[in-house]
């Protein structure tokens, strides 16, 4: 069985790790820059926007939601979503900080 060893990083380190896998697949990038565009959007008008089934956007959804990135609001059997921006840029800020890190010469 695997050990997960996450806990033994510095916080920020799993949650810059956790935003980079969310935003590792195209399909991810897209819906973000989709509501972005949009400012919120149901599962189906995102569905009609790009080359992929309703099951396989609900899955990047769902992905973008637990990395904290995106919201679902409820209203019935409809899930409205949309970006959550502050989330985003302390994102951008913590991933232009550790590309600052990691290319600064020594």
């Amino acid at each position: 069985m695997a050990v997960n060893k996450k806990n033994e990083f510095q916080s920020q380190e799993v949650k810059l790790a956790g935003v980079a896998k969310a935003l590792s697949h195209p399909a991810r990038i897209a819906i973000v820059k989709l509501l972005a565009t949009n400012g919120s959007s149901t599962c189906g008008k995102i569905v009609d926007q790009l080359p992929l089934s309703q099951s396989t956007v609900s899955q990047h959804l769902k992905e973008l939601r637990e990395a904290g990135l995106i919201k679902g609001d409820s209203d019935g059997a409809k899930v409205t979503y949309s970006l959550l921006v502050e989330q985003l840029k302390l994102s951008g800020i913590f991933f232009h900080h550790f590309f600052d890190q990691v290319t600064k010469e020594k």
